[in-house]
């Protein structure tokens, strides 16, 4: 389960930032996670639930963005959508595609006090 080091990444990043603004407390997470990431969402939950825990995320709520994948098809030369990798081109049925997006694991915004 690799949530849980994703988590404790994305902590990290809250404390530094926390340091930086000057805020205390963190109420709204908003974390994009691209459908390609490689993230269990419901993992992610749990893990974000276990590791805020005493920090100034204590009482946060997670909000999880989920973004697509996103690729090139080479044949048919359109930008689309997939599920997950492998995926052949919906347009087209090929299978040579480029990853272009969807591999994203970022904070989004926060509402702090």
């Amino acid at each position: 389960m690799h949530e849980l080091s994703l988590c404790e990444g994305v902590l990290q990043v809250l404390e530094d930032t926390a340091r930086k603004q000057g805020f205390e407390r963190i109420n709204i997470v908003w974390l994009e996670i691209g459908a390609l990431a490689g993230v269990e969402l419901e993992a992610m939950r749990f893990s974000f639930e276990v590791i805020k825990k005493g920090t100034l995320a204590d009482s946060a709520r997670l909000e999880i963005i989920r973004l697509p994948g996103k690729a090139w098809c080479l044949p048919c030369g359109n930008n689309v959508e997939i599920e997950q990798r492998f995926d052949a081109c919906p347009r087209c049925g090929s299978y040579q595609l480029q990853v272009t997006g969807g591999e994203e694991l970022r904070v989004k915004e926060l509402e702090v006090e």
